[in-house]
C-alpha cells in the first residue's frame, strides 16, 4: 500500500501561505492597514499636534507628533503588524510637519493632505472620462482578473460609479478642508481629517467590492 500525500502539506499541489501567514485567506482591506488599532494609530499623531500646538506653539507640536508618529510606529513594529502602513504613517508625519514648518503655520500641517485629495479627485474623474475607470483597474489587479471587465459594458458601468463615489469622497474632503483651512480652524481641520478619512473611505470601498462582485458573476459563466 502506497502512503498517500495530503496536497495542503507537501508536493506540487500544496498552497503556500500567503502575507497573512494563513493559507490561502487574503487580508482585506481594514487589515491592510492595520486592522481596527490601525484606524486609532493614524489619529494619534494629529490629535497631538493639535493639543501640543495649543500649549506649546508650532515647534512644540511639530517635535510632538513626529515623537507621537516615531511612537506608533515602533509599537508597531514590536507587536509585528503590517509594515508598510507604520512607515507610511510616519512618513506621512514627517511631511506634513516639514510643510507645518516651512509655511510658519499650524494649519500647514494639513495642506499637503487638502491638495492631495483635490489631486486624487482629479485623476479618478480622468479615468472615468478616459473610459478606464480606477476602481475597475485597481481592483482588477488586486483580484487577478486583470482588465476583462472593460469588454463588458455593464461591468464598466458598475466600475464608474465605485470610481465617482471615490471622487467623491475625495472632493468632499478637499471642500470641507480648504473651507476649514481658509477660515484658520484648525481644531476642526483636526476633526475633519479624521472624520473624512477612514470613515468615508470604507463607504466608498463597499461601492467598490459591489461593483467587483457583480462583474465577478457576470464575467465567470463567460471564462467557462
Amino acid at each position: 500500500m502506497t502512503a498517500s500525500v495530503h496536497p495542503s502539506r507537501t508536493g506540487p499541489g500544496a498552497r503556500e501561505p500567503d502575507s497573512t501567514g494563513r493559507h490561502g485567506k487574503r487580508q482585506t482591506t481594514l487589515e491592510q492597514l492595520g486592522g481596527p488599532a490601525g484606524l486609532v494609530y493614524t489619529m494619534v499623531p494629529v490629535t497631538a499636534f493639535v493639543v501640543a500646538n495649543a500649549a506649546l506653539g508650532l515647534t512644540g507640536a511639530i517635535v510632538t507628533a513626529l515623537g507621537a508618529g516615531l511612537a506608533v510606529t515602533v509599537l508597531r513594529l514590536v507587536r509585528k503588524e503590517p509594515l508598510q502602513p507604520a512607515l507610511a504613517g510616519l512618513f506621512g508625519v514627517a511631511v506634513a510637519a516639514f510643510v507645518a514648518w516651512k509655511t510658519g503655520s499650524a494649519k500647514g500641517y494639513f495642506l499637503l493632505g487638502i491638495w492631495s485629495n483635490l489631486a486624487l479627485a482629479a485623476v479618478f474623474l480622468l479615468s472615468v472620462a478616459v473610459r478606464r475607470p480606477l476602481a475597475g483597474i485597481v481592483w482588477g489587479a488586486l483580484d487577478g482578473t486583470g482588465t476583462a471587465w472593460l469588454r463588458d459594458k455593464p461591468s464598466r458601468r458598475a466600475y464608474d460609479i465605485a470610481t465617482l463615489t471615490l471622487t467623491a469622497v475625495f472632493a468632499a474632503r478637499f471642500v470641507v478642508q480648504q473651507w476649514l483651512y481658509d477660515e484658520d480652524r484648525t481644531g476642526w481641520l483636526a476633526f475633519a481629517k479624521l472624520a473624512m478619512g477612514y470613515p468615508l473611505l470604507a463607504v466608498a470601498l463597499l461601492v467598490v467590492l459591489w461593483a467587483g462582485r457583480s462583474s465577478a458573476k457576470r464575467l465567470k459563466p463567460a471564462a467557462r
